[in-house]
């Protein structure tokens, strides 16, 4: 696998009060970001294997960066999601093959488990656009109390031949859930959803 890495970033955000109440212990989100070179950009190529190998390297190596920048121990994350920005001189198809086909699997492990399906979220653009990256809980889909999303955005990238890759951590649900449905106490774990 042949990657070029320009740069790497953390975000963290750390809510401690929302609307008009505090946050009984704070809600830490983060993003880490890496923007790679698209080694096939301004080309058409078949076999996009070599993205997917980049991107199985990329899944372990941000969602650890996550899990570490937010210190906490990776079985203490409770959210997950993923997403990528392809420069305008690649294709939404090279995003999808980093996002993918092996991104998963090292993501999991980063993050101590995970049987719901990774939600994601990309598209073609320039630098400075913005990507609102989804998360839910990491082993059953369907905990409302975990819908949410993190916006991404780094003010020069993507360039053109460039893709950035994002994985998002949360240490929790968002800060006052009230809208029920399935709570993390009666989740089975059994198929990812429930």
């Amino acid at each position: 696998m042949d990657i070029t890495i320009r740069k790497v970033v953390t975000v963290v955000e750390e809510v401690c009060m929302d609307g008009q109440k505090a946050v009984p212990r704070p809600y830490k989100k983060c993003a880490a970001i890496a923007v790679i070179k698209n080694p096939f950009a301004g080309s058409y190529v078949e076999d996009l294997s070599a993205l997917s190998d980049i991107g199985e390297y990329l899944g372990g190596f941000l969602a650890q960066k996550a899990v570490t920048t937010m210190g906490i121990a990776k079985e203490q994350a409770e959210s997950y999601g993923k997403g990528a920005i392809i420069g305008m001189g690649g294709e939404l198809e090279h995003g999808a093959a980093i996002l993918h086909p092996k991104l998963g699997k090292p993501m999991r492990e980063a993050v101590g488990g995970g049987k719901a399906i990774i939600p994601s979220a990309k598209k073609l653009g320039g630098p400075g656009i913005s990507l609102d990256v989804p998360v839910h809980y990491k082993d059953a889909a369907f905990v409302r109390t975990h819908y949410d999303a993190m916006e991404v955005r780094l003010p020069d990238a993507p360039a053109a031949d460039e893709i950035l890759v994002a994985v998002v951590v949360t240490s929790g649900g968002r800060p006052h859930p009230r809208i029920g449905g399935l709570q993390i106490h009666e989740v089975k774990g059994e198929d990812g959803l429930r």
